[in-house]
C-alpha cells in the first residue's frame, strides 16, 4: 500500500491521470457510511465546544483570556452553527471595545466580516469592514482586511443575477486583490491559496494542481483544511474539463467535511448535482437531502439558496422515479397475485398428490420393515448354518482323521498281539517259562505302548489343529505360557486341553485316557484356568480354536 506522502506525490506529478489510492466507487461507498454515522462526529464536535465553554466559565468575561477562549469557540462554531459563531465573535468585539484594544477589535470585525461574506450576509460584512480604520493596523491584519474585501465582492459577483452588476463587483474585487498583492509575501498562509486561485482563474491548471498538491500534503485528511484543499482541487479539475477528477476530490472534500463536522459545505450538494446528471438518482437524492439537513442545522441563508434549486430538481425527479417504480410495482403486484393464485391451485394439487404418495410410502415402509426383519432373520439363520456347517466340517475332518488313525492302530495292535502270541508260544515250546514270567511281570512294554499311543494321538491332533499350541498360549498370562521340550509335541496340560477341544469334557473319560485319577484331572484343569484371565469362559474359548 502506498504511503500517504507517496500518494500525494503521484497526484502532483500525474494530475490528469491518477486521482488517488482508492477508486471513486470505494470513496462513494465510504461517503455513504460516513453519512449514516455522521452523528458520531457531531457529538465529538459538541464535546469539544462544551469543554471550551467549561474553561470559559473559569475566567473573567471581559479579559484577554476570555477573548482567546471566545476566539477558540468561534473557530469551532464557524463551520458548525452560524448563529453561535456570530454570537461569540460579537462578544469578542465587546471585550475588545471594553479593553480599548483596537488591534483585537479590528481582528474580530475582520473575522466576523469574512464569516458573513461566506454565508451571504454581504451588506453586514461590508458595513463591518467599513467601520474599521485600516491605517495603523499591523501588516497581517491589513492582509486579512484586503483579502476579506476581495472575498466578499467576489462572492457578490459570483452569486448576483445581474451581469453588469456582477462585472462591477469583479472590478472591485480585483482592486482589493491588487491592494492585497502589495503586502502579500510567501511567508503568509494565504499566499499559496491566492496564487492557486489566480492560476485556476487564468486557466493554468497544471501549475495550480502542483501548488494545490503541496497544500494537500500539509493538510490532514478528515480536517476542514483538507476538505477546503480538496474542494479547490475539484474546481481546478472542473476548469480543466476533467469530470472524474472533479468528482473524486468533491467526494474526498465531502468526507473530510462530515468527519470534521463541518455543516457549512458545498462539496456534497455539488457532487449530488453531478450524480443527478449522470442518472445515479438514489445516491444524488440521499446526498442532497443530507446536505439540506446540514444546511438547515448550520442556518446560513446562502447555502439554503445554493442547495434549494438542486434539491427541488432532484426531489421532483426522485419523486417521479418513485412514482414510476410504484406503477411498476403495482403491475408486478397484479402479476404476482395471479401467480399466487396459480401457485395456490398447484399447491392444493401437489398436496393431494403428496398425501397419496405419503400413504404409498407408508405402505412401502411397512413392507420394507417386514423385509428387513425377514432379512435379519435370514442372516441369523445363515450365520447359524455357517457355524453348523463349520462344526460339521470340522467334526467330519476329525472323524476321518481319527477313524483312519483308529483303523491303523487296530491293525498295528493286532500285529503286536500276534507277535506277542508267537513269542509266548516260542518260549513255552522251548520251556523258557521263567523268562516268559519276567516279560509278563515287566511294565516296560506297557509304558512303551502308552507313550506310543500318546505320540500317535498328538500327531493326529496337530494335523487337525496345527496352531493349537500358539492359540492356547495367547490365552495365558505372559509368564504362564507353555514351553514344550525339544522332543515334545504336547505335554499333559495341552493333551487335556486337546481332549476338551475334541469334545471330551467329562473328567472321568479324560482320566481313563490319560490313565490318571479323576482328582488329578480336576487339579490339572483348575491349575490351567489359573494361568489365564479368561477363567470363566476359558474352555469355551478352547472350543473356538480352529
Amino acid at each position: 500500500m502506498l504511503s500517504r506522502k507517496l500518494w500525494l506525490c503521484l497526484i502532483i506529478l500525474i494530475p490528469a491521470v491518477n486521482y488517488g489510492q482508492y477508486p471513486l466507487d470505494s470513496l462513494l461507498k465510504r461517503l455513504d457510511e460516513v453519512i449514516v454515522n455522521h452523528e458520531i462526529y457531531t457529538s465529538q464536535k459538541e464535546q469539544r465546544i462544551e469543554n471550551l465553554k467549561g474553561r470559559l466559565s473559569e475566567v473573567s468575561q471581559y479579559s484577554i483570556d476570555g477573548y482567546e477562549l471566545n476566539a477558540e469557540i468561534f473557530e469551532e462554531y464557524r463551520p458548525f452553527i452560524l448563529d453561535s459563531a456570530i454570537r461569540y465573535m460579537n462578544l469578542n468585539i465587546q471585550i475588545a471595545g471594553r479593553l480599548q484594544d483596537h488591534e483585537r477589535l479590528s481582528e474580530s470585525k475582520i473575522k466576523l466580516a469574512a464569516l458573513m461574506g461566506s454565508t451571504g450576509m454581504y451588506t453586514e460584512a461590508v458595513d463591518l469592514l467599513q467601520s474599521i480604520n485600516r491605517y495603523g493596523l499591523p501588516e497581517h491584519l491589513v492582509i486579512e482586511y484586503f483579502n476579506t474585501y476581495r472575498h466578499v465582492y467576489s462572492e457578490l459577483a459570483f452569486y448576483t443575477q445581474y451581469t453588469q452588476v456582477a462585472q462591477d463587483y469583479w472590478d472591485i474585487s480585483n482592486l482589493y486583490r491588487d491592494s492585497l498583492n502589495q503586502f502579500l509575501t510567501p511567508e503568509y498562509d494565504i499566499y499559496d491559496a491566492i496564487r492557486e486561485d489566480d492560476l485556476r482563474n487564468s486557466g493554468e491548471t497544471e501549475t495550480a494542481l502542483r501548488l494545490n498538491g503541496i497544500r494537500l500534503e500539509n493538510s490532514e485528511p478528515g480536517t476542514r483544511d483538507y476538505a477546503i484543499a480538496c474542494y479547490n482541487r475539484s474546481l481546478i479539475y472542473r476548469v480543466a474539463g476533467n469530470l472524474e477528477g472533479e468528482k473524486y476530490y468533491l467526494a474526498l472534500s465531502a468526507l473530510s467535511d462530515i468527519m470534521s463536522s463541518t455543516k457549512d459545505h458545498a462539496s456534497l450538494w455539488m457532487i449530488a448535482e453531478i450524480l443527478y446528471d449522470e442518472g445515479d438518482m438514489e445516491r444524488a437524492y440521499n446526498y442532497i437531502r443530507f446536505s439540506w439537513n446540514e444546511t438547515v442545522y448550520y442556518n446560513a441563508r446562502l447555502r439554503s439558496l445554493q442547495s434549494a434549486r438542486i434539491l427541488s430538481l432532484i426531489d421532483q425527479t426522485y419523486q417521479a422515479t418513485v412514482e414510476k417504480k410504484n406503477d411498476q410495482l403495482q403491475k408486478y403486484l397484479v402479476m404476482i397475485s395471479a401467480l399466487l393464485v396459480l401457485i395456490a391451485f398447484a399447491l392444493v394439487y401437489i398436496y393431494s398428490q403428496m398425501r397419496r404418495l405419503a400413504v404409498t410410502r407408508m405402505n412401502l415402509q411397512v413392507a420394507n420393515d417386514n423385509l428387513k426383519i425377514l432379512n435379519l432373520e435370514l442372516q441369523q439363520v445363515n450365520r447359524q448354518m455357517q457355524v453348523v456347517n463349520l462344526d460339521l466340517s470340522e467334526s467330519n475332518h476329525i472323524k476321518e482323521e481319527y477313524i483312519g488313525h483308529f483303523i491303523r492302530l487296530c491293525s498295528l495292535y493286532i500285529d503286536k498281539i500276534d507277535e506277542f502270541r508267537r513269542m509266548v508260544n516260542k518260549k513255552l515250546t522251548a520251556g523258557q517259562t521263567s523268562e516268559l514270567l519276567d516279560v509278563i511281570r515287566s511294565r516296560d512294554m506297557l509304558e512303551t505302548e502308552i507313550e506310543e499311543l500318546y505320540r500317535d494321538f498328538d500327531k493326529a491332533f496337530l494335523r487337525i489343529f496345527p496352531h493349537f499350541v500358539e492359540k492356547v498360549n495367547e490365552l495365558f498370562y505372559e509368564n504362564e505360557k507353555i514351553v514344550l521340550k525339544h522332543d515334545e509335541l504336547l505335554n499333559v496340560e495341552l493333551r487335556i486341553l486337546a481332549l476338551i477341544r475334541l469334545g471330551i469334557t467329562n473328567s472321568s473319560q479324560i482320566a481313563d485316557f490319560m490313565r490318571y485319577s479323576v482328582n488329578t484331572i480336576y487339579n490339572y484343569r483348575a491349575k490351567i484356568k489359573n494361568k489365564t484371565a479368561y477363567r470363566d469362559e476359558f474352555e469355551e474359548l478352547i472350543m473356538k480354536i480352529r
